[in-house]
């Protein structure tokens, strides 16, 4: 059997991020890195991305609400079309990023309230 461990990175800025993450890298299988929403920007999601690919870590798209101050878990009201946009701006930024890397999207998985909205509210 093989077992994904996966976690949620990206979402700090600065050298403690990369640091941390940098050593977090080894332990895992697959990442969901920040885009630039509810946390990250775009220094943080490259060195992110590129540790993955060093790694050969499987990268994943981690798009959340723009909502900083609630770090996304708050819930937004927003139209099927609205959500629509706001996924595919995050998700098309990481890849832009993840291919001056080199690296792949693997998979997307949503950040807090858009997580939760997505499983209930369909």
């Amino acid at each position: 059997m093989r077992v994904d461990l996966n976690a949620d990175v990206g979402e700090l800025s600065g050298q403690a991020s990369a640091d941390g993450e940098d050593g977090l890298m080894p332990h895992v299988t697959s990442v969901n890195v920040a885009c630039g929403l509810h946390a990250g920007d775009p220094g943080t999601m490259r060195r992110t991305v590129a540790s993955a690919g060093r790694w050969q870590v499987a990268v994943g798209a981690h798009p959340g609400f723009a909502d900083r101050p609630g770090f996304g878990r708050r819930p937004i009201a927003l139209s099927t079309p609205e959500v629509e946009a706001l996924v595919a701006y995050q998700v098309g930024a990481l890849a832009a990023v993840a291919g001056l890397e080199g690296v792949p999207l693997r998979h997307v998985k949503p950040h807090g309230a858009l997580y939760t909205m997505a499983a209930t509210d369909r």
